[in-house]
């Protein structure tokens, strides 16, 4: 059974989990793996069938793997059918084994034209404006930078601009970390099987994966939980995550009270409109009641922005920081903080006061870069009574890495995060994860989202929703979870309207109310 990528598994794998799960397939269904590798070259060709109807030509570049036998089986699939099929190899011929020299031998009486790639050049030649290209050089092995033979055939596709379907994952693509190793395969649509890889949702794999077509290849659900079978190595959510189980209905004779009070920290001189942004996407995403703490000067905007806030001044006379906090259901630090004296000072007294409020806190941008520097203001807060949200960057700070190690393996730093600092952590960026420091410690992955939220502010609103979200009543974790599925439909949604480029933060404030209630 093939879906695309609007309704795609939610158990997700690493590389060796899904062979391990081909191989109780193949030893409970009485099957062979050269029938697996059939299906799955007809699920590649079917795909190409119907993505491009008008394609006529079939160029496959395959590898040496089982990947490549996939790719012998597309190529014999269009031949039969009447289509023109050539097939460039980058292994000789004698040298393949198993699965693939079958697949090889299918293609072959199937009156495939097979050849050895001599000339790189050689690939421009036998395509035109009815070529499609099957991408079958490189398997899920590959744990070490693309060498330089594959590398030249890997730009040259890239180059050629024509439609390309790559057989499982883009070769190139570490479909367990999510990383390209050195570069990768631009795929328009990649065809999966089995179990969903991990890495295909994630990190560079959003940016070479192109729209993703799985095929659990009529693989039957209960050998994914039986005895020997791999416990996913993360779960996928979308818009689906936020039920009303956990939004439920308002009891009608509910008041402000009911619904929380979320104080919002932040907005340092000329950093004004985080807190400001932070605080009305809390107020827009269902809050009781919402105080912003900033600069006085800012009182001014915020209440011209968003005048259901109550703003208090910190050069306010009388101004009391213990007072504002006692009332908090939910506390959000951080979006326009800074790192001064001014950012310090807040952050320093928020942890100490609430050592004896421990109410939950949200600690976002700038108080994460202060928390990362100042790792004896944690003091004995109760770490696992927040919500840490970094993106690459001040992830990087808080586990004392690099911003480079932190993507090469995003699913790692996740874990990282959750073990070193407690509570509900985030790792922003393109597919987001999540993970708690609960017994399980599973890691959640977003598939919402898309490049046009890669804006100033963002962020910000993330933190209010979530914060909004706490405050009414949701565990640390499935308010992390709803709170970023919903932001990143909600940028889905509005980029439809509106395009990515030129998308603002503020642009996805009308579309939050019906994600915020479903039916």
């Amino acid at each position: 059974m093939s879906i695309s990528s609007s309704a795609l598994p939610k158990r997700l794998y690493k590389a060796h989990q899904v062979a391990l799960l081909e191989r109780l397939a193949v030893e409970k269904l009485k099957i062979t793996s050269y029938e697996l590798m059939k299906l799955a070259g007809g699920s590649v060709f079917r795909t190409i069938k119907s993505y491009y109807p008008q394609a006529t030509n079939l160029l496959v570049l395959a590898g040496g793997g089982n990947n490549a036998g996939d790719g012998f089986v597309v190529a014999a699939l269009a031949k039969l059918s009447g289509m023109s099929a050539e097939v460039f190899q980058l292994c000789e011929a004698e040298k393949l084994e198993g699965d693939a020299k079958l697949a090889f031998g299918y293609a072959k009486s199937s009156k495939v034209s097979l050849r050895f790639l001599d000339k790189v050049n050689d690939i421009e030649k036998f395509c035109n404006t009815k070529t499609v290209i099957v991408d079958a050089l490189l398997g899920t092995g590959i744990n070490r930078p693309v060498n330089d033979s594959y590398k030249k055939v890997i730009l040259a596709i890239n180059h050629l601009g024509r439609p390309v379907v790559s057989v499982d994952l883009p070769s190139g693509l570490n479909v367990d970390t999510g990383k390209a190793m050195g570069l990768a395969v631009r795929a328009h649509v990649t065809v999966t099987f089995a179990g969903l890889k991990q890495g295909l949702l994630t990190g560079d794999g959003k940016e070479f994966a192109g729209e993703i077509v799985f095929d659990n290849l009529d693989i039957p659900d209960f050998i994914f939980t039986s005895e020997g079978a791999p416990e996913p190595s993360s779960e996928r959510i979308d818009i689906n995550y936020v039920t009303p189980s956990c939004l439920g209905r308002r009891k009608k004779s509910s008041h402000k009270g009911d619904h929380g009070h979320v104080i919002v920290l932040g907005g340092d001189l000329a950093f004004g409109g985080a807190g400001i942004m932070a605080a009305e996407a809390a107020m827009r995403s269902g809050a009781g009641l919402v105080t912003l703490v900033s600069r006085s000067e800012h009182r001014s905007a915020a209440l011209a922005r968003c005048p259901e806030l109550m703003v208090v001044g910190t050069e306010d006379e009388n101004f009391d920081l213990g007072g504002v906090l006692k009332k908090a259901s939910a506390i959000a630090i951080g979006p326009g903080l800074g790192t001064g004296k001014w950012g310090q000072g807040i952050l320093s007294e928020v942890l100490d006061l609430n050592l004896t409020y421990k109410t939950p806190l949200l600690i976002d941008a700038d108080a994460l870069n202060l928390l990362s520097e100042r790792k004896d203001l944690i003091g004995n807060v109760k770490a696992g009574n927040w919500v840490l949200t970094p993106h690459p960057g001040e992830a990087a700070r808080l586990l004392k890495s690099t911003k480079e190690r932190v993507q090469a393996d995003r699913f790692n730093a996740v874990k990282e995060l959750a073990e070193m600092w407690g509570g509900a952590c985030l790792l922003k960026g393109s597919g987001s994860l999540t993970c708690s420091n609960e017994p399980a410690k599973t890691i959640y992955l977003c598939s919402e989202g898309n490049a046009g939220m890669a804006s100033g502010g963002m962020g910000d609103v993330l933190s209010g929703i979530i914060a909004s979200l706490i405050a009414q009543g949701l565990t640390l974790s499935d308010a992390l979870n709803c709170g970023i599925c919903i932001h990143g439909q909600a940028g889905d949604l509005a980029s439809v309207v509106l395009g990515e480029r030129g998308l603002l933060a503020t642009d996805l404030f009308p579309y939050l109310r019906p994600l915020l209630n479903p039916l």
